[in-house]
């Protein structure tokens, strides 16, 4: 069962990865790209901190490789990706916090991570350190409120539990899940 888990999360890893990738061009505001904070968001409920990492992490690199992607793709996605994945885990499964952990450590701590990234090693001039906090708080926004709806509509059809069940990983349920 447990060599079942591995290769189930693994296919579906690969699944959220090809769908950040295909959809990130298509569904994309210059300059923001909505729809990764939702993959971001919606791979740190099913699948933890970890998982959601390393989902954004490939998805930035695929991007960068393939698209011609700033480093953008890389500093705004991992921190949120991340942050996600631990306040939804310390919550004990509100997605609510899952959400407000991508806002912040997108909007916020990637977007300044962003500023030194594309001034140092990109050289892009005429940047500040807030330079980029308005359109990746903007976009995490968006995206969040999409990944929201979305989870939460899979938690009361019941169908979020056994998701996140059937990839062997924690579920929230019961008196510790009680609010959204």
């Amino acid at each position: 069962m447990a060599n079942q888990n591995k290769v189930l999360k693994t296919v579906f890893l690969s699944i959220m990865v090809a769908i950040g990738v295909v959809i990130s061009p298509i569904l994309r505001i210059e300059g923001m790209c909505p729809t990764a904070h939702l993959i971001n968001i919606v791979c740190a409920v099913f699948m933890g901190p970890g998982y959601s990492l390393l989902c954004a992490t490939l998805i930035g690199i695929i991007r960068m490789m393939f698209m011609g992607i700033p480093p953008l793709a890389l500093t705004g996605a991992v921190f949120g990706a991340f942050l996600s994945g631990v306040l939804y885990k310390l919550s004990h499964g509100k997605i609510i916090f899952a959400v407000l952990g991508e806002i912040f450590g997108t909007g916020v701590i990637g977007a300044i991570v962003s500023y030194p990234v594309m001034t140092f090693l990109v050289g892009k001039g005429g940047l500040t350190v807030f330079y980029y906090v308005p359109m990746f708080i903007t976009a995490t926004i968006m995206g969040g409120c999409v990944a929201y709806i979305f989870l939460i509509s899979l938690k009361k059809t019941g169908m979020l539990t056994k998701i996140q069940d059937r990839l062997g990983c924690e579920v929230y349920e019961g008196k510790r899940n009680s609010s959204k």
